[in-house]
């Protein structure tokens, strides 16, 4: 992967402010549930129309602000991967150039086709996500449980709770998903290598009678890239069941000890609620982590790319 960032050296500047930017974001997404907290603990407690209009206009201001670092954020983080895309594949595409007859029938020209396609575009969402989101959702797990421990440090004890357990089960499912992905990979290789022997080789198929073996084979070659695409599909999607289920318990914990410190008079209502919207935006992040780094490393574990060095990523 280190050759590969030199491709990247233009493009250092939208590589920075793409990530500040949304770590910006993420900033103004932490203010959101004092902001709502305080609504109900002094503007509805209290009966207060005025400071509730007044906190409503903050909370618009924090999405409009976040909006724009959103947008430019991903603007940044676009024109970064793109940028460093359209390098790499000029780059794969003169190294490919200088293949020997030998080496192009070896890798295969069905091969060289999907990595200058398919391949690259998965590299260049894979960078897209990495540029977008890859500080941004640690900052918002670390940051909502710090938030949550400067509410109230008793009902926060859920969040040291829950986040490992959260961690434990979205990884997990990250780890085993990895390499089957890249199995996959491989299998589509070989569905796109016989489509296109099949069309080039038309011809001599239907002069020897071939059609009903290639059909068959095709057809088997198909049959085992979906049957592992349906497998690693089934393991991957077990994770938002799971996680929901871990995180609405740890919820059900978090309301009952808010409940019971709220009735002691320790904690206010807008307490709990800023907690529990603490604890959502944690689920949604780490599972927003979890698919990056499974997008990630599809991008740079591409079985059998070619790296414009001669090596094979």
């Amino acid at each position: 992967m280190k050759k590969l960032f030199v491709y990247l050296r233009d493009y250092r500047k939208e590589s920075v402010l793409g990530p500040l930017f949304k770590l910006l974001e993420a900033g103004f997404e932490l203010i959101v549930p004092l902001v709502v907290a305080a609504i109900i603990d002094k503007g509805i407690g209290n009966r207060d129309q005025g400071y509730i209009v007044r906190m409503c206009l903050v909370l618009v201001a924090l999405g409009l602000v976040g909006l724009i670092c959103s947008v430019t954020a991903q603007y940044f983080a676009a024109k970064a991967s793109v940028g460093f895309v359209k390098k790499l594949r000029h780059a794969l595409y003169s190294h490919i150039q200088g293949f020997s007859y030998q080496t192009l029938d070896r890798v295969g020209i069905s091969t060289l086709i999907t990595r200058m396609t398919s391949d690259m575009n998965q590299v260049q969402t894979g960078l897209n996500l990495a540029l977008r989101l890859l500080l941004r959702s640690p900052f918002v797990v670390f940051g909502a449980m710090v938030m949550a421990f400067t509410i109230d440090t008793q009902a926060a004890l859920w969040f040291a709770a829950a986040i490992p357990v959260l961690s434990a089960v979205v990884f997990g499912i990250m780890l085993v998903s990895i390499p089957l992905y890249k199995k996959v990979q491989g299998l589509l290789d070989k569905v796109l290598g016989a489509a296109r022997e099949n069309l080039t080789g038309v011809r001599v198929l239907r002069a020897f009678g071939k059609e009903e073996t290639e059909i068959a084979s095709f057809e088997e070659k198909n049959e085992a890239l979906t049957d592992m695409q349906k497998y690693v599909g089934r393991i991957s999607a077990l994770m938002n069941p799971v996680t929901y289920v871990i995180i609405n318990l740890a919820v059900l914990f978090l309301i009952h000890t808010g409940a019971v410190r709220v009735e002691a008079g320790i904690i206010t209502q807008g307490a709990v609620v800023a907690l529990y919207n603490y604890m959502s935006q944690i689920l949604v992040e780490l599972i927003k982590l979890a698919n990056l780094i499974i997008n990630i490393t599809k991008s740079v574990a591409l079985p059998g790319a070619v790296c414009p060095r001669g090596h094979l990523l």
